[in-house]
């Protein structure tokens, strides 16, 4: 509740950034790994995705991002199955979530972005499991449960459910001073979001490595 009363609060501009800065946390672990050669995904659509989702809001980038996700539909991997490991069902998760995107830009509303919000934490959440659920000592979880320790009202969450949460916060409490027909790399207030999310998506990225070479 908490999430979509604060998402409620944005103007519905500020909302479709909002869903821009959760798809742009993933982008770094999406783009990090080679996408399976067998699904004929065109990495530069999908590095054109998420640059159109931080573009100026309108019918110009609405319009190409429509474009790019038709482009990427016709990819073989839409009429084949999958049996992905940890790091492709990340990135089929992530792909999902870019066409989420494209569904709000034809039906805008809170609900819409709270999908893409929801999803972008849901993974997060699953990167927590996995790595609590390794045999293998996590190389940073010392400085992790420090973290945790440190955040009281969130004692029960995982590190990175917290360190999502924190960003996601800080995304949403700056939102509101970015002009309504800027895209979010046309300011710097809204190029730091976007810093704030890489940040976090190389950390996630660096997990992710760490888990696929431990075997998951």
């Amino acid at each position: 509740m908490v999430r979509i009363e604060r998402l409620a609060d944005l103007k519905p501009v500020h909302q479709r950034q909002a869903a821009a800065l959760a798809l742009w946390r993933w982008r770094t672990p999406i783009l990090a790994f080679e996408l399976d050669a067998e699904w004929g995904v065109d990495q530069p659509v999908l590095e054109s995705l998420f640059r159109l989702a931080a573009s100026p809001p309108g019918d110009k980038s609405d319009r190409a991002y429509r474009r790019a996700i038709a482009e990427l539909c016709t990819a073989p991997l839409f009429t084949s199955e999958v049996d992905p490991d940890t790091v492709q069902l990340i990135q089929l998760e992530t792909i999902s979530n870019l066409l989420t995107f494209g569904e709000l830009l034809d039906k805008p509303g809170v609900d819409e972005v709270e999908r893409v919000v929801e999803a972008s934490a849901g993974l997060a959440n699953y990167l927590d499991g996995l790595v609590e659920g390794s045999l293998y000592s996590h190389p940073s979880e010392e400085a992790h449960r420090r973290h945790l320790a440190a955040l009281a009202d969130q004692a029960s969450k995982g590190y990175f459910t917290s360190r999502h949460f924190a960003v996601e916060t800080a995304c949403h409490g700056a939102l509101g001073v970015l002009p309504d027909s800027a895209g979010l790399l046309d300011s710097s207030t809204g190029r730091e979001l976007l810093a704030l999310c890489e940040d976090f998506g190389e950390e996630l990225a660096t997990t992710i490595q760490w888990l696929r070479m431990t075997g998951h």
